[in-house]
């Protein structure tokens, strides 16, 4: 397996930035089932449905909270974008998957982003203010590297159909777009740059 994963320095303290390395080599381990398990087999199409079905609706509920908590305008701005955006790709995927006759199957990869989403929700809850945006955004830059990488190394290798194959390739740049964004706002944040508090 690539050590690539998650490699970059995010410019989070260091028990965020070590709980956000693990979080995200975890998300990357479980979305690359040959690495987690030598002997696994490659996801396959309604399999990939399902590991994007859940990613994006992990990245929805994460923004949600962050609209509930957050009184910082580029958080909320940014939270807002997710929402929008990942309901979006989630729509996209139904529609494409209705037409391909390809029903969303839960796999090993979807169950643990789904406990890992569960575990990251609960360390978000419990923080507030500035403390909460910056663990926020550190995650959102996080779990988008771990999304791209995941995207161009497993799930558009392995799909077997063109046609969410070329989907796959199609959401790339749009997770590039979000990646860039939350970098933005979370070089404003460690910048102490403008803040709603």
């Amino acid at each position: 397996m690539s050590k690539e994963i998650i490699t970059s320095n995010t410019g989070m303290p260091n028990p965020w930035k070590a709980l956000w390395a693990t979080a995200a080599i975890m998300f990357s381990a479980g979305l690359h089932p040959v690495a987690a398990n030598a002997q696994a087999d490659a996801p396959t199409d309604p399999q990939i449905v399902g590991i994007v079905s859940a990613a994006n609706q992990i990245d929805i509920n994460y923004a949600k909270l962050a609209l509930s908590k957050t009184k910082d305008k580029q958080v909320k701005d940014f939270a807002q974008q997710m929402i929008t955006d990942h309901s979006s790709v989630q729509k996209a995927v139904g529609d494409l998957a209705a037409k391909l006759h390809v029903t969303s199957v839960d796999s090993g990869s979807s169950n643990s982003l789904k406990t890992q989403a569960q575990q990251t929700m609960q360390k978000l809850q419990g923080l507030k203010g500035k403390a909460f945006d910056k663990a926020y955004v550190d995650n959102e830059v996080a779990y988008h590297q771990a999304v791209i990488n995941a995207t161009k190394t497993v799930l558009i290798p392995e799909a077997q159909n063109a046609e969410l194959r070329s989907a796959l390739q199609g959401a790339v740049p749009l997770f590039e777009g979000h990646l860039q964004h939350a970098q933005r706002v979370q070089s404003a944040l460690d910048g102490g740059g403008k803040s709603g508090y």
